[in-house]
């Protein structure tokens, strides 16, 4: 299969799972059921390789639909050569495509164009061929000129120009010169005169100086923020020894030859105004290319762990978005995430009306009992935690913890808000997602997108298209790795499962308001536009409890139903025992006959069948159960409560190049610097750990964080 062999070398898979994968993705199947139910046909390949291959499947389809274009324009130019097709078709990247096709892009009106208009190309080849024929510039130049080119001097200069040209289009030239580039130009940047930067946020870069294959991708990511915001003017210096070797390679002037001086003159020209404005263009292109994609991993990773927060099942959550000037916003939802009231109160500057929202937060938590506060962080939230401290003092066993309220105003005022909370004010929204993220942080921020939820580093500056593919890719692997309750599902969160998307995730909800609840996922057949490819799909993903069938609550997919039947038949077992009894009674059959052996016997892979034992054994089991639990709290810290060498609890809010944010219950988040991380730590989104005290600074609002586990 074309593609397969390179794919497989990129990625050091064998071609035999790289074949299949790209069978069953251009057989339209997702990549969560590739990974999920086709174990035996790749080999047992996991989601991030299965998505690497349709990566690498896409941009090398991009490139050879590129490559077909270069070649008819060469041909139509009536210049394409067989050993240049050959070259061209042997190119394995875009930049050396590019390269390839540069001496033949069509160009706007340039000066070399000019000169060509004027007659002067074969002016331009005897400088070039540096013959010794001791004919003089003015002899040599004679019968070139026109009304157009009245002296030698003008001949002269337009076959510079073409010869400019002509050396910086040199595809090795420009492949030598880039690499290069790429290993030993130096980046230096100086903060401009007039440059704004009040709050000092770009001062580590005012000078700066460092080859560029040392810059760390969050150091070109804030460099390029601040030369686009006009703080900095950023110089990349290309050393003269290695484009003028790499010219000298293919142009060299002949001592002996009455052009030399031209040529040289020409090779000079090309350097400072073509070739290294260019290579610039493209190192610093590369660079941020480079930089962008690991920024992106980051931000994916990371939210990934937020999306696998733990849910704080059976609470009734009283969500608080706080404000100064308009007030804190309050909501209560119960354990099925329904809102039960809301209000507003003003419990810090300007209003402080402190008692008055005591008032109504304690007749709001005994009217509905609420067991949990859930607080947004932020604008006005450390005051607001201040306050609901003092104010469960004196309750018993109530406590309160932060929030990321990233994207709750998005959510607020989005289309999906206003059908899910048609007659709420969308001011009071903001604190009704608030509170739902806590029940289930999956649920809630499938319905913001997921540029909007603040844990990464400079996301507004990496290329958007990629950024949102990849958020894309995150949000649908949590969701079907979690599994999706059919029957309370919001349509956003159907929407994500494999194969459905938005308007049929909109059709499940509509089918089931109007008919009940779905007994079994056969059902799921009756929706108007969901067939059998699609059931494919999604049905191991989509979850039927409590209807007709015990399998339906498992990840066990329906076209795999016999073969569980037939497991629970020979270990004597029925999928509503007793975990623990389930679990010893598979056992014992496994230890009776190996994976191999069964899977034989059933006709079924030994992959499918160890899931299978997996799934009868804990069915549906949430793969977020394990995790670290959010820190619940009943008091609250200021920075004036810290002091070098205190040792306190604190969750991973942000993870960067740099090192690790964390909320150690004060304004501000400390900053666990990378140098400060054993080797081999991993640390995520979520994550809570023991630190300590290296330094405050109060004034600049920065903490300093140790490790200390």
């Amino acid at each position: 299969m074309k593609y397969t062999t390179h794919i497989a070398t990129t990625l050091r898979i064998k071609s035999q799972q790289v074949a299949a994968s790209i069978e069953l993705l251009d057989d339209g199947n997702t990549v969560p059921f590739i990974a999920r139910y086709r174990k035996e046909a790749t080999g047992g390949l996991d989601e991030e390789q299965i998505r690497r291959i349709k990566e690498e499947l896409t941009h090398l389809r991009a490139l050879s639909d590129r490559r077909e274009t270069i070649l008819n324009t060469i041909k139509e130019q009536d210049k394409l050569t067989p050993q240049l097709e050959g070259r061209i078709r042997a190119a394995q990247s875009r930049t050396e495509l590019e390269d390839l096709y540069q001496p033949y892009k069509p160009k706007r009106r340039t000066r070399a164009s000019m000169a060509r208009e004027k007659g002067l190309e074969d002016l331009a080849k005897i400088l070039l061929e540096q013959q010794s024929n001791g004919q003089s510039l003015d002899k040599a130049a004679a019968p070139f000129l026109s009304e157009e080119v009245p002296s030698a001097e003008e001949a002269w200069q337009g076959a510079r120009d073409i010869v400019a040209e002509t050396i910086s289009d040199h595809t090795q030239v420009r492949q030598t010169t880039r690499k290069k580039a790429l290993e030993y130009s130096v980046q230096e940047t100086v903060k401009k005169k007039k440059g704004e930067d009040s709050k000092q946020v770009y001062k580590n870069y005012y000078h700066l100086k460092l080859r560029v294959d040392r810059l760390r991708p969050h150091q070109i990511l804030a460099i390029n923020r601040a030369e686009e915001e006009g703080v900095l003017k950023v110089n990349l210096d290309i050393p003269e020894r290695d484009w003028r070797k790499a010219v000298a390679a293919h142009f060299q002037a002949n001592p002996a030859s009455p052009y030399a001086r031209q040529l040289q003159e020409s090779i000079d020209d090309a350097a400072g105004r073509l070739l290294l404005p260019s290579i610039v263009r493209d190192v610093r292109r590369a660079l941020t290319e480079k930089a962008e994609d690991h920024a992106i991993q980051v931000f994916a990773k990371n939210l990934r762990a937020l999306l696998l927060g733990p849910p704080l099942a059976n609470h009734t959550i009283m969500g608080l978005d706080p404000g100064y000037r308009t007030g804190c916003k309050v909501a209560v939802v119960d354990p099925t995430g329904k809102c039960q009231g809301t209000a507003t109160i003003y419990p810090v500057p300007p209003r402080s009306q402190v008692e008055a929202a005591q008032k109504t937060l304690t007749k709001l938590i005994k009217t509905f009992g609420v067991t949990l506060i859930a607080i947004g962080n932020g604008t006005a939230s450390r005051e607001t935690e201040q306050f609901v401290a003092e104010l469960i003092a004196d309750l018993d066993d109530l406590h309160y913890l932060m929030v990321n309220e990233a994207g709750a105003s998005v959510y607020s005022a989005s289309k999906l808000a206003r059908q899910e909370l048609p007659d709420m004010d969308v001011s009071l929204r903001g604190a009704v997602s608030i509170a739902r993220r806590v029940q289930d942080p999956l649920a809630e921020l499938v319905k913001i997108d997921p540029q909007s939820i603040g844990v990464g580093m400079y996301q507004h500056d990496v290329n958007q298209g990629k950024l949102a593919q990849k958020l894309d890719d995150v949000v649908e692997s949590v969701v079907n790795s979690v599994g999706v309750d059919t029957n309370t599902a919001s349509a956003a969160l159907l929407s994500r499962v494999a194969g459905i998307g938005p308007t049929l995730a909109s059709r499940i909800v509509a089918h089931r308001d109007e008919h009940g609840p779905f007994s079994n996922r056969d059902e799921l057949l009756d929706v108007p536009g969901l067939g059998p490819k699609t059931f494919q799909q999604a049905a191991g993903f989509l979850r039927i409890r409590g209807g007709d069938n015990p399998l339906d609550t498992s990840a066990i997919h329906p076209e795999s139903y016999p073969v569980a039947q037939a497991i629970m038949a020979k270990a004597n077992i029925q999928a509503d025992d007793a975990p623990k009894a389930k679990e010893q009674a598979l056992l014992g059959l496994s230890r009776k006959q190996s994976a191999e052996e069964l899977a034989q016997e059933l006709n079924t892979g030994a992959p499918t069948l160890v899931d299978i034992f997996k799934q009868l054994a804990r069915p549906g089991r949430d793969p977020r159960e394990n995790l670290p639990k959010p820190i619940l709290r009943s008091d609250v810290l200021s920075m004036s409560d810290l002091v070098k060498g205190m040792e306190l609890k604190g969750t991973v809010r942000n993870v960067v190049d740099f090192g690790a944010f964390i909320d150690v219950g004060v304004k501000h988040d400390g900053l666990l610097h990378r140098s400060q991380i054993p080797g081999g730590a991993d640390l995520k989104v979520g994550d809570v750990l023991s630190v300590r005290i290296l330094s405050v600074e109060k004034e600049r609002g920065r903490i300093g964080l140790g490790w200390s586990e």
